[in-house]
């Protein structure tokens, strides 16, 4: 078998390298002449560094970035509002990573590259599918073409194939958001590996590191500032190398002073800032058509809430090389592969519309918009239900500790498939 992908992403080099693993033939088409490390951080989630370890590339992923120790929910006062331990240290076999996406991006590729150099075709964009009982051809920009037993679109939230299989479903949706982020160099807060998220979902700071302290340079922070705007507003495509204005969102935060940091102060040590409006798309009634379907973004692109976007492309293509390796032939593959995928991020594209995790911090501010004072967060907000809501998440999303430790593993070398 040999399946080409279109897209050369975190989940296109992902799903390559685990078609690979699994004795399966994989030619990458990229668009991008050369990629570059673009982008600021994001976290892995544990059920995505399992799939990344057992593909050999647990240690270099966690030598790139940080193991997330906890994570803090905060009102705007500097409150806490839920802590909870993160990776390993919250019972799982693998960590919470929080890493440069562009480094993330970088060590995929040179994996790839170490792995099967001839398989990788850079300058090459896809712009179309055509599928027949025999296999699926990828039309190229400037009229070449690649065959193989499948295509799997992995080309991103502007996805060709998607746009080609559902030509009508216009531009994606956009919620009134917009996010700016950036890194900073700063000497660190709370553990070293915290990550919060402060605020309200109309006003909202998120907060880790991706390169920890150490005694020659300081940890580098990504930060993200997000105001919630009236979504009637016209705004810009979305994408990584639109510049923002720290100006435009600084006044917000200017009273963020706590005793172990101040937002403004980190806010003003940046230099470069990204602005980025908050969009995903409706969930589509299928993926695959013929010997052809879609993986991450171009399949379900979601919100950035609850950690999670890059995480799920990981899980789609060590899922659909899984289902291509063990189901005897290429159709009952993809079958297996939607059948497992298309309903579970479906529910999560969903779930981050009603705000997933973070709405803990709009029912804090719900309840104690002057804060909890003297009477203590408890008294707002009980425990058990902050735990419902955390663990509620992590079911739908696919990671909570019991049943990411059990399951089986995804890893497979491939039988006869045709």
């Amino acid at each position: 078998m040999k399946v080409i992908i279109a897209g050369g992403g975190i989940g296109g080099l992902t799903l390559a390298l685990s078609l690979h693993a699994a004795g399966i033939g994989v030619e990458l088409h990229e668009a991008a002449p050369e990629p570059r490390p673009l982008g600021v951080g994001i976290n892995l989630q544990p059920h995505a560094m399992r799939e990344l370890t057992e593909l050999g590339l647990g240690e270099r992923v966690l030598a790139a970035g940080v193991p997330t120790r906890e994570l803090l929910y905060l009102n705007r006062h500097g409150e806490e509002i839920w802590r909870e331990d993160r990776g390993l240290h919250a019972g799982y076999r693998w960590p919470q990573v929080s890493i440069h996406r562009g480094e993330l991006l970088m060590l995929l590729l040179a994996a790839a590259r170490e792995r099967f150099p001839e398989a990788i075709h850079l300058g090459s964009r896809g712009i179309a599918v055509e599928s027949d009982a025999a296999g699926a051809t990828l039309l190229l920009a400037g009229g070449g073409m690649a065959r193989g037993d499948a295509v799997v679109a992995a080309d991103g939230i502007h996805s060709a194939t998607r746009a080609q299989w559902f030509p009508d479903e216009g531009p994606p949706r956009w919620n009134g958001s917009i996010l700016w982020r950036a890194t900073a160099e700063h000497p660190g807060f709370l553990t070293g590996r915290s990550m919060f998220q402060a605020g309200t979902n109309d006003v909202k700071f998120v907060c880790y590191p991706i390169r920890a302290a150490t005694a020659d340079r300081p940890a580098l922070i990504n930060w993200i500032a997000e105001k919630r705007v009236d979504p009637a507003t016209p705004w810009a495509r979305e994408d990584w190398n639109r510049p923002g204005t720290i100006e435009d969102f600084l006044p917000l935060f200017t009273r963020w002073e706590w005793p172990w940091l101040s937002v403004p102060e980190l806010i003003r040590r940046t230099g470069a800032v990204w602005e980025f409006p908050m969009v995903d798309r409706d969930p589509l009634p299928r993926w695959t058509h013929g010997r052809a379907t879609l993986l991450g973004d171009a399949a379900h692109p979601m919100y950035p809430i609850g950690s999670n976007g890059a995480s799920q492309a990981i899980i789609d293509a060590r899922v659909l090389a899984f289902h291509l390796a063990t189901a005897g032939e290429v159709a009952a593959g993809l079958a297996g592969y939607e059948a497992a995928r298309r309903p579970a991020t479906a529910a999560l594209v969903e779930a981050n519309r009603r705000a997933g995790p973070d709405r803990v911090l709009d029912i804090a501010e719900a309840r104690a918009p002057e804060g909890f004072g003297a009477s203590g967060r408890e008294v707002f907000l009980p425990r058990a239900e902050l735990e419902a809501i955390a663990q509620g998440y992590k079911r739908i999303a696919g990671f909570e500790p019991a049943a990411l430790n059990a399951r089986p593993s995804y890893s497979a070398r491939s039988r006869t498939a045709v």
